[in-house]
């Protein structure tokens, strides 16, 4: 794999792109803009990990894909609000072979392909009108969970808060080749990598934790400790749990934990803020859409009541409508 570019070199796309350019093992370039795209042109990449700068020069930088041309693997590090808007100006990065890695939060646009029992349609709560879809060809994307954290301190600089775990799997669950190529890439770069045959699961894990915490966080400005230290809350939050764990059986990713176990795991992580608390913080839009949305219409497609998810995603829409940071 010669050549990767990062889209999107924010908090996780700078991690992965330093880790990445600092190991040598490919050449690394970045599609970004603004005050981002000038940090990393002037100073190349950069992260804060345990105190330590790790730097790396930056191949390439540009806000236009014409300028970086096709690539072996396209890491997606973007916000899941952004990637219906941009989907459509990335084929100058994709060749016939490119490997789409999203390296994103919640469901992803491809999550219902080829599931029977979601109608084997898209997703329009995370895919409005098709057009991730219509830009990204599905035979080329890995999917991808990620178990690990990091912010930006500044323009052009990831810091990190925990975590090195990346799981990464074929959608129709194969061994294949590339998989375990790129497998082999990341975990040269230092990260600690899972190829996994059930990523669809993986994927839905991950979501089932922190499909209540994110919301309940940015709707309350406490971090996890406080929210799960509030009994209502903590109840509320398993009850969520409890219907998309439902849904979950439905759709052949039964979870066999109850959602009391998961948020002692939860616990484990310390008083961390969600990403979504810290969108809210910083006025960005909310992936609501991707990690309570696209729940909601799962559940109706395989026919499970929702109502406590249902309120969660309410009362959330509402709150970042009147904030700006939720348009849909």
């Amino acid at each position: 794999m010669h050549k990767i570019c990062i889209v999107g070199a924010g908090a996780v796309g700078g991690y992965l792109g330093t880790r990445l350019a600092e190991a040598g093992v490919a050449q690394v370039s970045a599609l970004a803009r603004g005050t981002t795209l000038s940090a990393l042109r002037d100073h190349g990449w950069r992260l804060i990990d345990d105190g330590a700068t790790v730097s790396a020069p930056a191949a390439l930088a540009s806000d236009d894909p014409r300028a970086l041309g096709p690539q072996d693997v396209l890491i997606l590090a973007v916000k899941a609000p952004a990637l219906a808007a941009l989907a459509p100006i990335l084929g100058p990065l994709i060749g016939p072979e490119t490997i789409i890695l999203p390296a994103m939060n919640g469901v992803p646009w491809w999550f219902a392909h080829g599931l029977a029992a979601l109608g084997d349609a898209p997703l329009t709560s995370v895919d409005p009108g098709g057009a991730i879809a219509a830009a990204l060809p599905l035979r080329q994307v890995v999917g991808c969970v990620l178990h690990l954290s990091a912010f930006t301190s500044a323009p052009g600089i990831s810091a990190v808060r925990t975590g090195r775990g990346l799981i990464i799997g074929e959608p129709d669950g194969t061994d294949s080749p590339r998989v375990r190529e790129l497998g082999r890439t990341l975990t040269r770069a230092g990260f600690d990598v899972t190829c996994s045959s059930r990523i669809r699961y993986e994927i839905w894990y991950k979501l089932w934790g922190n499909m209540t915490m994110n919301p309940i966080s940015a709707l309350t400005g406490a971090d996890v400790g406080q929210v799960l230290s509030d009994p209502l809350l903590r109840e509320f939050s398993s009850a969520a749990m409890r219907e998309a764990a439902l849904v979950g059986e439905r759709i052949g990713c039964r979870v066999s934990e109850s959602p009391e176990d998961r948020q002692q795991v939860t616990l484990k992580l310390g008083a961390f803020r969600t990403s979504m608390l810290q969108d809210v913080e910083a006025s960005r839009p909310i992936e609501l859409d991707a990690l309570v949305g696209a729940v909601r219409e799962m559940a109706a497609r395989v026919g499970v009541a929702t109502p406590m998810i249902d309120a969660l995603f309410g009362l959330t829409r509402l709150f970042g409508r009147v904030r700006g940071i939720y348009t849909r």
